[in-house]
């Protein structure tokens, strides 16, 4: 049972990140753009990691400088580079093709995880990435009619959110080999906020967060899909393979779809259902224990 509760906090975490449309749309209504988000997004999650740190991790907020490329890696060429990628290609893209794009992911994970944590690259993996995929695709409705919205940049850049998406797995195992999951999601943020912040000149919107509910859904997308979420999958991260973590995080389309269904009325068809049978299949594929097929085999013969 114990060795289910990593898995348990990286589905949490990736069922949180499918709860931010609902503080994005907000947010976006009330003027902000993708990017000025993604920067309310972490420094707000800074501010909330700080004042937690103080109170009761103060010795988990010192790091040593030369590990400052460890977080150049988690939050610049993840956070940053990700977000980036994946608003440009919505902008070069229909939505439902920048998704599939950004949950190449999974694959992405297991390419690089067996190159750099030399993680074996199996059957089991493979075939759960594949379904992970068909899955995202199945969801987002791809109709063969929208193949006329393609183009190079747009395919690049949505190959580089899948990949900026991915190196967040990559970098946090290295960065865990150090530090506490804590100090490595708040110095993640840190330098994303450090990054993000004279980009956007964030600033000269100040004046939107004097109001409550623009002040109430920045510090819940700061706290909930953030904070929480990244403290949970690093932690989870902790004892699970990079590779099968990435492929228990695409649960979050599933959440996504499933909260878009009840809180805003959008069709949820055979695909969209069929979508989401394969993902979920696919996670509960490759956390079967490895011995489960050589165990019901022994128990099939022990009968005849």
């Amino acid at each position: 049972m114990e060795r289910f509760i990593p898995i348990f906090l990286i589905a949490v975490s990736a069922s949180l990140w499918g709860m931010i449309a609902i503080f994005v749309r907000t947010l976006s209504d009330a003027g902000f753009t993708s990017m000025e988000i993604v920067t309310l997004r972490v420094v707000t999650a800074v501010i909330i990691l700080g004042i937690i740190g103080i109170f009761r991790y103060p010795k988990q907020m010192t790091i040593k400088v030369s590990d400052v490329k460890l977080f150049i890696g988690t939050g610049i060429l993840s956070i940053v580079f990700f977000n980036w990628c994946y608003f440009t290609s919505i902008n070069q893209l229909n939505l439902s093709f920048a998704v599939i794009l950004l949950y190449t992911s999974p694959a992405f994970v297991v390419i690089l995880s067996s190159i750099f944590l030399k993680e074996r690259m199996n059957q089991k993996k493979l075939l759960s990435v594949l379904g992970t995929i068909i899955g995202c695709i199945l969801i987002a409705g791809v109709s063969l009619n929208d193949t006329g919205t393609m183009n190079l940049a747009g395919l690049v850049t949505g190959l580089g959110a899948g990949l900026g998406y991915a190196l967040y797995s990559i970098f946090g195992k290295f960065a865990l080999n150090k530090y506490t999951p804590f100090t490595v999601t708040l110095y993640t943020f840190l330098i994303a906020a450090i990054t993000l912040l004279p980009i956007t000149g964030l600033w000269e919107k100040a004046r939107l967060l004097v109001n409550g509910e623009v002040l109430l859904y920045s510090v819940g997308l700061g706290l909930l899909p953030t904070v929480i979420a990244y403290i949970f999958y690093t932690k989870g991260l902790e004892k699970v393979e990079s590779s099968k973590a990435a492929i228990v995080a695409t649960v979050e389309p599933v959440v996504a779809t499933i909260l878009s269904v009840f809180l805003y009325r959008e069709s949820f068809g055979l695909l969209q259902f069929t979508g989401t049978a394969v993902i979920l299949l696919s996670v509960i594929f490759i956390n079967l224990p490895k011995d489960y097929g050589s165990k019901k085999h022994k128990e099939k013969a022990s009968i005849t």
